[in-house]
């Protein structure tokens, strides 16, 4: 048996909700090999109601990570947290001499929890080192806003200007994920190829247990990816599979609640909505 190759460049949630712990449960899931290159370790002092610290590694040691796993022959790629302009450019150059086409950008600009951006610098690297080698970036209504240099959406018009600015700026497609303030009756997010806007609709799932939603999303399109669907199709899956997850997210702790990755392979997905806006 040969299964499909998936890396994750991005940062060690140790709670294992998010990050590359959630990206490697969600390749498993999928029936991909999963590979990682660390960037950051991020922990929560439970003396501090959870708070969260963020402790880069070197980027030679990130350097050497990704040198090892493309050299096995990756099938696709996703990027998740990036803390400085020089790993986020270290990424993109790696994705641009690897010459993959399957590349996963997923923006994360704050840990959740937080409200406070990594390092200001970090969105002007993203559009410059990023977004051009973009298959699909993933942004939520903050880093939608942050990355097509407008306020953060809040309804799907909003989405709309956000999504075809993000593409003018290199990406090829883009999904915008509503979340919790969007304006909208439906757990909504919105696709967008360059030319057809695709509203994604399900039930509101009535939880907070939804840490790692986002990685977990992304690394879903990635394998579907990696494992030979269209970027669309794929998306439609990633939302299936996530809104599976966070249907049956579970608490962890007193502080944060993780989605279920083996959810929809265990009980099933929830109906998805399909609407040309």
């Amino acid at each position: 048996m040969t299964l499909k190759k998936t890396l994750t460049i991005a940062g060690s949630d140790t709670s294992g909700g998010a990050g590359i712990q959630a990206d490697l449960k969600t390749f498993q899931e999928h029936g991909t090999y999963g590979m990682t290159a660390l960037t950051v370790v991020v922990t929560m002092d439970p003396a501090n109601n959870w708070n969260h610290n963020v402790y880069s590694l070197p980027v030679d040691v990130l350097k050497a990570q990704i040198k090892t796993a493309l050299s096995t022959g990756v099938d696709a790629i996703k990027t998740g947290m990036l803390s400085t302009e020089e790993v986020i450019k270290t990424a993109g150059n790696a994705i641009a001499e690897s010459g993959l086409n399957h590349v996963v950008i997923d923006p994360v600009m704050v840990c959740k929890g937080e409200d406070e951006v990594l390092n200001p610098g970090n969105v002007g690297a993203m559009i410059e080192y990023l977004l051009p080698k973009a298959e699909i970036v993933t942004p939520n209504l903050f880093e939608a806003g942050q990355l097509a240099g407008i306020k953060t959406p809040k309804t799907i018009d909003d989405m709309k200007a956000a999504a075809e600015k993000i593409h003018s700026r290199g990406a090829r497609n883009v999904v915008v994920k509503g979340g919790k303030q969007l304006q909208h009756d439906k757990a909504a997010d919105l696709f967008y190829d360059g030319k057809t806007f695709t509203l994604l609709e399900g039930e509101k799932a009535e939880t907070h247990y939804n840490h790692g939603a986002g990685c977990t999303f992304a690394a879903a399109i990635t394998a579907n990816l990696a494992n030979g669907l269209e970027v669309k199709e794929a998306v439609i899956e990633a939302k299936k599979f996530v809104s599976a997850a966070i249907a049956n997210g579970w608490k962890l702790n007193e502080y944060v609640g993780p989605v279920m990755h083996g959810a929809k392979n265990k009980f099933g997905a929830p109906e998805i909505t399909l609407t040309e806006v």
